[in-house]
């Protein structure tokens, strides 16, 4: 098995009024919480959105594992929608001390180049923000994080930096070359 070089990039803000906007994007685009803890439809989002970048660590979660992610306080799934179809998601996860991960955020390869990515983004950090409003005992966000990597998409970066983010971190490992599974075999060649 080959090894490549994988950069990891960690951004933050550290404030709300750290987070700026996207342009809302053209036609029926609407972001709605998956209210529902479900299994299926969260490891269809994961392995749509991830499959042709790479995203493995989840793939081999048991239905029983994903039940337990899913059920912890402050686990949230956020939607975006194109005229009723997947399009995209963001998923947060509090941490202690009023920390929030959005812990995956990316679109299904289809609605990609859209504007939608942006939007999506923005409206995930707004809810990171607000996350202690819907869990109850929940501290106010102090800070919200994610991290990014070379594996990712080509505009993941930009994007990021666009709503806000700033670096605050960057780590160069050597990781397993992986083929992209595709969100089932052989959906992409390769």
């Amino acid at each position: 098995m080959t090894n490549i070089p994988v950069t990891t990039w960690s951004l933050e803000q550290t404030s709300p009024d750290d987070l700026l906007p996207a342009a809302a994007p053209e036609g029926d685009v609407r972001i709605v919480r998956a209210e529902v803890p479900s299994p299926e439809f969260s490891r269809f989002l994961y392995a749509s959105v991830g499959g042709d970048i790479r995203w493995v660590d989840r793939l081999g979660w048991t239905y029983a594992r994903w039940q337990e992610h899913l059920a912890r306080p402050g686990v949230e799934t956020w939607v975006a929608l194109d005229r009723g179809t997947p399009a995209g998601y963001v998923e947060l996860g509090a941490q202690d001390d009023g920390v929030v991960e959005i812990a995956y955020f990316g679109l299904i390869p289809a609605f990609r180049g859209r504007g939608i990515g942006g939007h999506l983004l923005a409206y995930g950090a707004a809810r990171a923000w607000d996350l202690a409003e819907r869990v109850p005992g929940r501290a106010p966000t102090k800070r919200v994080w994610l991290h990014t990597c070379s594996k990712d998409g080509v505009h993941a970066m930009a994007n990021y930096q666009r709503r806000g983010f700033t670096l605050f971190a960057t780590e160069v490992r050597e990781e397993a070359e992986v083929a992209a599974p595709g969100p089932w075999p052989g959906a992409y060649p390769g």
